[in-house]
């Protein structure tokens, strides 16, 4: 959207007070220390086997080419790909003994932040997301930031019967272009502060004539709804946390002067500026021609592409991690890094849909998802979970999606197990039917 556009269906419609309006009318703001999650999502499923559950011993037809390294925490080995994930391991913990039963992609996006089983094949879920519940739950009209954020946001995943009120602020554009800018957040051409200025002081007018009819109490708490947008769109917060620019450069070369380590370090910045949830999706050019994580051997070299790849993973994602930590960050943010499931142990073989060369690759496995916590309080070093001696099946301490989203509901402060929505009907539905946060990665 052109920033004319916004500005015309933004303030002269009304229409984003109206949605912060909704958005504090059906929750409840959360007070003191706010803690925060940020979710790197690998979209189309990264391998388990080439990331955190590596097999060397396995058979030829299952480890594929590549070895495994030890890590700084004891006991601990990933992938020979991800020599900085290595070097940073007493920060985070594994958990390689999630399991679900979503097949194709937008099942397994669904059941893993919503905890409903979806089974349909539909672009957005039955049932609000995760994301989507805790910024109902959490909503407050003071913030002068957004409060959910997706820096290329999660695809499949949407707020269902909560209404498009609490579906995140997306930024589309790349990070790591020169000029990079968010349009519609913090203005700073006068001309155009000063025409929002006039279509406020129009609408204030508007509102005059309605206060002898309307209550007067709902027309004030409407009227701090309408400063609240105009500061998300005139004030220098907002400008400044989006602002990559801000940061020291040498931080920046840390991330990686890329698409994917300048959405990390934009994510860290989202959260140290006071939004509570961010979800990046790491995909695009540089996954490869089909620009996700998705290796069948129609698609990918599954080795050649997770070798090209994992160098730029490697670098944002440990800096990401090794930067929260250092700003003193590492209970209240707590940062998740997964994809919709693993891909199968054996490999398979097929031509390449773009060259015709039979190459190999690796097909959708959600039955046993290996995926990696940093942050929360968490203790890092630890290893929860295991699969068999091919990455097929779970054999240790098996975790179903409703319990992983227990333990990011836990760290944000929502009593998930009580908490009823209302779906389009009327008809209570619980955000979390059952599930238990796992007390090893609650940070307790």
């Amino acid at each position: 959207m052109r920033r004319r556009e916004f500005l015309r269906t933004g303030l002269a419609g009304l229409s984003l007070p109206r949605l912060l309006a909704l958005r504090a009318s059906a929750g409840t703001p959360t007070t003191g220390d706010r803690t925060a999650l940020i979710v790197v999502w690998l979209q189309g499923g990264a391998s388990h086997l080439e990331t955190y559950d590596p097999k060397p011993d396995a058979p030829a037809e299952i480890r594929g080419p590549f070895g495994s390294i030890a890590t700084s925490a004891e006991g601990m080995r990933i992938s020979e790909l991800l020599p900085l994930h290595a070097a940073t391991a007493d920060k985070f913990a594994i958990l390689r003994s999630l399991s679900h039963t979503g097949f194709c992609h937008q099942q397994g996006n669904q059941q893993m932040f919503t905890g409903h089983p979806e089974q349909v094949l539909k672009l957005k879920p039955e049932h609000p997301d995760l994301m989507c519940v805790a910024h109902r739950a959490r909503s407050d009209p003071g913030r002068r930031v957004p409060p959910y954020v997706g820096v290329n946001p999660i695809p499949y995943l949407g707020s269902a019967y909560l209404g498009p009120a609490f579906e995140p602020f997306g930024v589309f554009g790349d990070p790591n272009a020169a000029g990079f800018s968010v349009p519609g957040i913090g203005l700073v051409d006068p001309a155009e502060i000063a025409r929002l200025k006039g279509r406020e002081g129009l609408a204030a007018d508007f509102d005059g004539l309605r206060r002898a009819v309307d209550d007067t109490a709902g027309m004030d708490a409407f009227d701090a709804f309408q400063r609240q947008a105009f500061t998300l769109m005139t004030g220098p917060e907002a400008r400044r946390a989006f602002d990559v620019d801000k940061e020291d450069p040498r931080l920046r070369d840390r991330y990686g002067r890329n698409t994917w380590g300048q959405r990390c370090l934009l994510a860290r910045r989202l959260v140290e500026a006071g939004v509570d949830l961010v979800a990046t999706s790491l995909d695009g050019p540089l996954c490869g021609r089909i620009g996700n994580w998705d290796d069948h051997a129609v698609n990918h070299h599954v080795f050649d592409a997770m070798k090209a790849r994992c160098r730029y993973f490697d670098q944002a994602v440990s800096a990401l991690i090794e930067d929260v930590h250092a700003r003193g960050l590492g209970r209240r943010v707590l940062v998740v890094v997964t994809g919709e499931f693993g891909r199968t142990p054996k490999i398979s073989y097929a031509p390449d849909s773009a060259s015709n060369v039979t190459q190999p690759g690796r097909d959708h496995w959600p039955r046993a998802v290996s995926l990696l916590m940093s942050g929360g309080g968490i203790q890092g070093g630890q290893v929860v979970g295991a699969t068999d001696a091919h990455g097929a099946e779970v054999t240790n301490r098996r975790v179903g999606v409703r319990d992983f989203l227990a333990t990011i509901y836990r760290h944000l402060g929502i009593d998930a197990e009580h908490l009823v929505l209302n779906d389009r009907t009327g008809r209570p539905v619980p955000a979390l039917p059952e599930g238990s946060p796992i007390p090893e990665l609650t940070g307790a």
